[in-house]
């Protein structure tokens, strides 16, 4: 008679009750461990974390936000035009909430939907049993989307907001310095002539940028030429425009200043069409330091934001907020809870596209 090989049955993943067995506690306590509660004396946190390692435990995050009480969901709303920005957004955001252990949902509103079904996504939002969102720009501008969330009673950290002194938590960067910094960056480098490509009227961020722009160039006693003033959409394909429209000017600036990276890269791609050399030609400059800054030739000169950072920001903001209000908070998050507006550093990166003349 043929023998039947029989495979072995395929083991599944350990358990939290297996682990609790092995090192002798309670599954409360293996909890705790895990959500790196101060509670625990430290020999038994030392037996849990063996007994982990030796049956290869892999916590289960959803659990052990229901056991432990410290995973939260927390949603991320957004849309804007450019990708790149979306892209640091996400991973700063993603990077934060795996380190905290904590769950993100993105929801993405089109302008469709922010014009027409605003007060109905902010519903489901509240209906999908977040803890919090973070909100990132234009729509932490749009106070129609914003005095929905506040009726829903949704904890909201808003990402660049039109005014941080009006707003409950926030991470924000001082745009207005910034693109001051960077216009004084390129007069040291000799131009006069500077032409700037503004983004969408109806963003802050945009009318901030230009302001500061213009505040540099005022203490210099230049006057902007309006003629070298251009609107875009913070979009590749209007940067390219908004170019095209300036470099036919009779006379061209030696400079242009794109307030962010996307259109920055739109420049250069028509320069180069027109058969403007960047630097030896035309400098540009651009503002965020995405991956277009970096992914074009020569690399653009630009102001770095962090993106990433300022998400990853959010996420604590928003756990530290709601630690602080849960029962029995500790005087700990109760003074972290004081600083709920935070401003980043920006930084001036100096690349190919940007010469002394």
């Amino acid at each position: 008679m043929n023998e039947v090989l029989r495979r072995p049955a395929r083991r599944s993943h350990a358990t939290i009750k297996e682990v609790a067995e092995l090192a002798g506690v309670s599954q409360m306590t293996v909890s705790r461990v895990l959500n790196r509660r101060e509670t625990v004396k430290e020999s038994t946190r030392v037996k849990v974390e063996e007994a982990i390692r030796e049956l290869n435990y892999r916590p289960n995050l959803l659990a052990r936000g229901l056991a432990g009480g410290k995973s939260l969901f927390i949603g991320l709303v957004f849309h804007n035009p450019s990708n790149t920005y979306l892209g640091e957004l996400l991973v700063g955001a993603l990077q934060a909430c795996r380190d905290e252990g904590h769950h993100l949902v993105i929801e993405d509103f089109t302008s469709e939907d922010i014009s027409q079904h605003g007060p109905a996504f902010v519903e489901r939002l509240g209906g999908a049993g977040l803890d919090g969102v973070i909100v990132a720009p234009p729509i932490s501008e749009d106070d129609s989307i914003l005095d929905a969330l506040a009726a829903a009673q949704i904890v909201t950290v808003l990402i660049a907001p039109k005014d941080v002194s009006k707003t409950d938590i926030s991470v924000s960067i001082d745009d207005a310095k910034a693109a001051e910094e960077m216009t004084e960056h390129v007069l040291e480098h000799g131009h006069r002539r500077i032409g700037f490509i503004r983004g969408p009227d109806n963003q802050s961020s945009s009318r901030r940028r230009f302001r500061g722009f213009k505040a540099a160039m005022a203490r210099h006693g230049i006057a902007v030429d309006e003629g070298y003033v251009a609107q875009g959409d913070y979009t590749y394909r209007s940067g390219m425009l908004a170019a095209e429209a300036i470099l036919a000017l009779p006379e061209r600036p030696t400079a242009i200043f794109a307030s962010n990276d996307g259109m920055a890269a739109g420049v250069v791609a028509s320069a180069q069409r027109l058969g403007i050399k960047v630097p030896d030609d035309l400098s540009v400059v651009g503002f965020d330091d995405t991956m277009f800054a970096t992914a074009i030739w020569p690399q653009l000169t630009t102001v770095r934001q962090p993106i990433a950072d300022m998400a990853a920001e959010s996420v604590h903001l928003l756990s530290r907020h709601l630690r602080a209000h849960e029962p029995g908070a500790d005087s700990d998050d109760a003074a972290s809870e004081m600083e709920r507006n935070a401003v980043l550093d920006v930084e001036i990166v100096n690349r190919g596209s940007l010469r002394r003349i």
